[in-house]
């Protein structure tokens, strides 16, 4: 029976589950402090594999390589949350889990999600369980237009979500019903969207990241600023319910909270992400210690720093329609930090890499990324 005491020694393998860009990024820092890397993917030549020292090449769901995982790593940790609980559960007696599964079953799931938040007194859109065309006619006569229709599980980057403006679009959004059970939100009329990150070990203590900025196109991340340019309340106030989430869920590891701030300065929590998320991505360049270092810490039972910001920033992404423009650019591009994913193919939508530029000077620094016409 292998040593499940919370501290894991350099030396040790992590076992990832999800090869893809932020597992890369988090083997990077895993590597920094000493240990090895195992990861379960199916793909061949995912972006983790081509830094880890084992790749288990299987679906995140075959028990059989999730154990063989288990057998070979000290810890275990995820990169994405739509991974199985169930099978997770299985091996928990085997290596240590420090995430657990109820973190999981909770952000995997918007319904959930959304109850936990409510129950802890965490501001949310107004939302209701939706299982049929009548119950949606309901709710959308409650909650107005626009609205947004969610399925419940397996959504991203505007994937699995269809927003209705008018009654004209009820029957093309019902189509997600054929998916199974969704939920509807009403509307939030919000002047910027935020994300803050948050880390918390198993003794309980916690330590948070600016909150940056998102600027969307497409329902995909393009780029974030960070400090976000809202009030000094708005930044204590994202703290604050980072914190409280943090607090509630027993997180160890690192949360990503998405935050709708409205006009008036009010926040109503939009997601969770139950690991590093792409809005952080700017902390590997611009903070004492980026998130991946965090996460790092805390499941191998660190303590946890204070993490500051260096210098502001403006992270980047590079999807699959910029990539070849921002490789060519970066040669002539001294300040800027590109990360390449290693991913193989390139398509449209698809998140190729990352740049962030360390800035004195943010609205410069957004000019002269509009100026190169790459995004």
């Amino acid at each position: 029976m292998k040593n499940l005491s919370n501290f894991i020694e350099p030396g040790s393998t992590i076992g990832i589950i999800g090869g893809g860009q932020l597992g890369r990024m988090m083997a990077f820092s895993a590597k920094e402090r000493g240990y090895k890397i195992a990861v379960l993917d199916p793909a061949k030549n995912c972006p983790t594999a081509q830094v880890a020292d084992h790749h288990i090449e299987a679906a995140y769901d075959d028990a059989e390589a999730l154990d063989k995982l288990a057998e070979i790593s000290d810890v275990l940790t995820y990169e994405f949350e739509n991974v199985d609980a169930g099978t997770i559960e299985k091996v928990i007696d085997q290596v240590r889990v420090p995430q657990g599964t109820d973190l999981l079953l909770v952000t995997q799931n918007r319904l959930k999600e959304k109850e936990f938040l409510k129950k802890s007194g965490i501001p949310v859109a107004a939302y209701a369980k939706i299982s049929t065309i009548e119950e949606l006619d309901i709710a959308i006569n409650e909650f107005g237009y626009p609205s947004v229709l969610k399925t419940i599980q397996g959504g991203y980057d505007g994937k699995g979500q269809y927003v209705l403006k008018a009654k004209a679009d009820l029957s093309e959004a019902a189509s997600l019903l054929e998916n199974g059970i969704c939920i509807l939100e009403k509307w939030v009329e919000f002047e910027k969207e935020v994300s803050i990150m948050v880390t918390r070990n198993d003794r309980g203590h916690i330590s948070t990241f600016p909150a940056s900025e998102n600027i969307h196109r497409n329902n995909i991340l393009l780029k974030s600023v960070i400090p976000a340019r809202v009030s000094e309340k708005v930044q204590n106030e994202a703290r604050r319910i980072a914190e409280e989430i943090a607090e509630k869920l027993q997180l160890v590891g690192v949360l990503g909270i998405e935050l709708f701030v409205t006009k008036n300065d009010h926040l109503y929590a939009n997601e969770l992400a139950p690991r590093p998320h792409n809005s952080g991505h700017y902390s590997i360049e611009a903070c004492s210690n980026s998130q991946f270092d965090m996460h790092i810490r805390a499941i191998c039972g660190y303590s946890l720093p204070k993490v500051e910001l260096l210098k502001s920033a403006i992270m980047v992404n590079i999807l699959g329609e910029h990539l070849k423009k921002a490789l060519e650019l970066n040669e002539s591009k001294p300040s800027w930090h590109v990360h390449d994913y290693g991913k193989m193919d390139v398509k449209i939508g698809r998140k190729m890499g990352h740049v962030t530029i360390l800035t004195e000077n943010v609205e410069e620094t957004l000019k002269e990324i509009n100026e190169t016409k790459i995004w």
